[in-house]
C-alpha cells in the first residue's frame, strides 16, 4: 500500500489559487485596456498629422468652408460632411423599415425551413466584399436611376426640389444610398431577428391567452420589449454605412458640391480619403487635410456611438420600468 499524501494546510492550498486568479485578472485587464489604448493611439496619430492644417486654418473655417482647392490652399470640408450625412441617412431610410419587417416575419411568421434557408443567405450577403456591391451598383442601380428615376422626376412640378437635379448621369446620392441600404440590411435583419427570437415564449403565450392577436402581440408586446435591441441593430447599420468607402465611391459621382437633391452627385468623406491619399502629396498641407478628414470621420463615428449608447440606456430603463 502506498502512503497517502498528507494534506496541505488551508493557507498553502489557497495561495496558488489566489495567485492564478490574480494573474488571470491582470491578463484580462490588459486585454480589456488594449482597445482603449488603440483608439487613443489612432486619434493621437490623426491629431498630430492634422496639426499643420489646424495651425493655418481655424476649425470653423474648415468645417464651414465650401471650397476644396488644395492648389490654392482652400480646404473646406462642409460639402464632404453634408454628402456623408445625406448618403447615410437616405440609406437608413431605405434600409431600416423593410429590414425590421423582414426580421419580424422571420422571427414570428416564417417556418423552420424558410428560417434555415434565410440565415446562410443573410450571412453570405453580409460577407460579400464592398467592391462587389459597388460593381453591382454601377451595372444595375446607376443605369436604373438614369433610365427610370430621372425621366420620372423631370416630369414632376417645381414643388419637389429634393427630386430635381442637373445631373443626368445617374451617379449620385440615391444610387449610393441604395447600394448602402442593401449592404447594411443583412446586419439589421440578423441582429433584430436574434433579439426577437430571444424573447421567452411565455410572454407571447400570455399575450395570446388574454385575447390578443399575433399582430397585436408583436406591436404591443414584442417590439416595445425589444426596442433597445432593435435600436442597437440600426446603430450597427448606421456605423457600417457611415464609414463605407469602396461601394459608395464607385456610384456616388465624387463631385465636390453642396447636395441639394437626392439625385445630385456627392463626395463623402471616406471617398475623399480613398481617392486622394497617396496622390498630390507635394501640395503643402494636402496630406494634413486628408488626415484631418480622417479625424473628422472618426469624430463623427464616436459622436454617433456615444449618443446611441446614451439613448440605448434610456430605452432600456423604460423597458425595465414597463415590465
Amino acid at each position: 500500500m502506498t502512503a497517502e499524501t498528507p494534506s496541505l494546510p488551508l493557507g498553502q492550498r489557497l495561495f496558488p489559487r489566489r495567485k492564478h486568479d490574480s494573474t488571470g485578472s491582470k491578463v484580462l485587464l490588459v486585454l480589456t485596456v488594449i482597445p482603449v489604448l488603440l483608439l487613443l493611439a489612432i486619434t493621437l496619430a490623426l491629431v498630430i498629422k492634422a496639426l499643420p492644417l489646424l495651425k493655418d486654418h481655424s476649425l470653423f473655417s474648415l468645417l464651414s468652408g465650401t471650397e476644396w482647392k488644395p492648389m490654392k490652399g482652400l480646404f473646406g470640408f462642409k460639402p464632404f460632411i453634408m454628402s456623408t450625412i445625406w448618403v447615410t441617412l437616405l440609406a437608413l431610410v431605405i434600409a431600416v423599415p423593410p429590414s425590421i419587417l423582414t426580421a419580424i416575419y422571420l422571427a414570428e411568421y416564417a417556418g423552420k425551413t424558410l428560417r434555415s434557408v434565410m440565415k446562410p443567405i443573410l450571412d453570405l450577403l453580409a460577407a460579400i466584399p464592398s467592391v462587389i456591391y459597388g460593381v453591382w451598383g454601377m451595372v444595375v442601380i446607376v443605369p436604373w436611376v438614369q433610365s427610370r428615376v430621372l425621366p420620372f422626376t423631370s416630369r414632376l412640378p417645381e414643388g419637389f426640389p429634393m427630386l430635381k437635379t442637373n445631373n443626368p448621369t445617374g451617379f449620385g446620392i440615391l444610387s449610393g444610398s441604395i447600394v448602402l441600404a442593401v449592404m447594411v440590411a443583412p446586419f439589421i435583419i440578423a441582429v433584430t431577428n436574434e433579439v426577437l427570437t430571444a424573447v421567452p415564449q411565455g410572454i407571447r403565450q400570455a399575450s395570446l391567452a388574454v385575447g390578443a392577436t399575433r399582430f397585436q402581440t408583436i406591436c404591443r408586446v414584442l417590439v416595445p420589449s425589444t426596442l433597445p435591441g432593435i435600436f442597437a441593430s440600426v446603430v450597427l447599420g448606421f456605423s457600417r454605412a457611415l464609414g463605407e468607402t469602396m461601394a459608395v465611391l464607385m456610384v456616388v459621382g465624387n463631385v465636390v458640391q453642396m447636395p441639394g437633391s437626392i439625385l445630385d452627385a456627392a463626395y463623402p468623406l471616406p471617398a475623399l480619403i480613398a481617392n486622394n491619399y497617396g496622390e498630390m502629396m507635394s501640395i503643402p498641407q494636402y496630406d494634413s487635410a486628408l488626415m484631418g478628414a480622417a479625424l473628422l470621420l472618426l469624430t463623427m463615428v464616436l459622436i454617433l456611438n456615444i449618443t446611441s449608447t446614451l439613448i440605448l440606456r434610456r430605452l432600456m430603463g423604460r423597458v425595465r420600468r414597463a415590465w
